[in-house]
């Protein structure tokens, strides 16, 4: 299900049943571009745009899903068209065009090209675990993270999350990994790792495809790069590279696990909740070994999380 995974810890119990959720975002349910709008962002359904739920509500993990589309406005075809209108300007009135008149026919030539446009979307996935206090967003980057984050908070008027700041930095803990062998049994480097030196003028190793315990490897560590992305694979369940920042990238899920869910028997919606709930408990159990090895949470912050209510719409 999820390809990727960006981490924000609930400062508070969230206190919306499934219910209640799935009557909040109803209120910014996604709807698309209009004629000159550039883009727009709402909820839609996890089961794809046929559903109409908008919330799937397993095992106190809510999974809904967030979908932007945008018009696509190439730069170069603007800046064309405006070369064009500023050319027959100059020509035909016989003066130059001023910075201020540009940014008024740059304006003007994108309201004119909006509607006839193309548009893009894309779907956002994320649920909230509400009995261990994380949300997990399927976000590439940062912003996608954020924009969808953002979009929460103002549906649901509040939604105090921050980013996991580890008490001992992932990087160290990776770098030592390596250099000194020494990875948890749980955590297995897989083939393919980025090493970055430390400073503004920091150089950048990437490797794919590599046995990360050779000693080109091991030269590079001990001349003082970071491992700031490592491959692993976690307790033979789960694969993925991890950032310095906690965020995953290329999950997937081993294929024994997969191999439960195979069969005929199960509709769309029953092997969304059942491939959720795969997915959601793996998740919970890695933070648990994060929370473990990084530092994540502290005793006074878990007292503060009680299970939430839960019902299933």
């Amino acid at each position: 299900m999820f390809k990727n995974a960006r981490f924000f810890r609930l400062d508070q119990p969230f206190e919306f049943t499934a219910l209640e959720l799935e009557a909040a975002l109803g209120t910014r349910r996604f709807r698309p571009c209009g004629p000159i709008e550039t883009a727009t962002l709402g909820w839609t359904a996890p089961l794809g745009e046929d559903a109409q739920a908008l919330v799937q509500a397993v095992s106190g993990c809510y999974l809904i899903c967030a979908r932007r589309q945008e018009r696509l406005l190439p730069a170069a075809a603007i800046t064309e068209a405006l070369d064009e209108r500023i050319a027959e300007l100059e020509a035909g009135e016989a003066r130059d065009v001023g910075r201020a008149e540009r940014r008024r026919l740059r304006e003007q030539i994108i309201n004119e090209m909006l509607p006839r446009a193309f548009t893009r979307s894309r779907r956002t996935q994320l649920y909230l675990d509400t009995e261990s206090g994380w949300l997990v967003v399927d976000a590439a980057s940062e912003k996608q993270a954020e924009d969808v984050v953002s979009l929460l908070r103002e549906t649901l008027g509040s939604l105090p999350v921050k980013l996991p700041d580890p008490l001992h930095p992932v990087a160290n803990l990776l770098t030592a990994w390596l250099l000194e062998d020494c990875a948890p049994p749980d955590f297995v480097a897989a083939d393919a790792c980025e090493l970055r030196e430390i400073g503004e003028q920091a150089g950048v190793v990437r490797c794919s495809r590599h046995n990360l315990a050779c000693e080109e490897i091991l030269n590079h560590l001990r001349a003082g790069k970071q491992v700031t992305k490592l491959a692993l694979v976690w307790d033979e369940r789960l694969s993925f590279t991890l950032a310095d920042d906690l965020s995953l990238k290329r999950v997937r899920v081993n294929d024994a696990l997969l191999e439960q869910l195979d069969g005929d028997e199960l509709d769309p919606a029953q092997r969304l909740d059942a491939e959720f709930a795969l997915l959601a408990l793996q998740m919970r159990e890695l933070l648990t070994r994060f929370d473990a090895l990084f530092g994540l949470t502290d005793a006074s912050a878990d007292a503060v999380i009680p299970r939430a209510r839960h019902d299933r719409i």
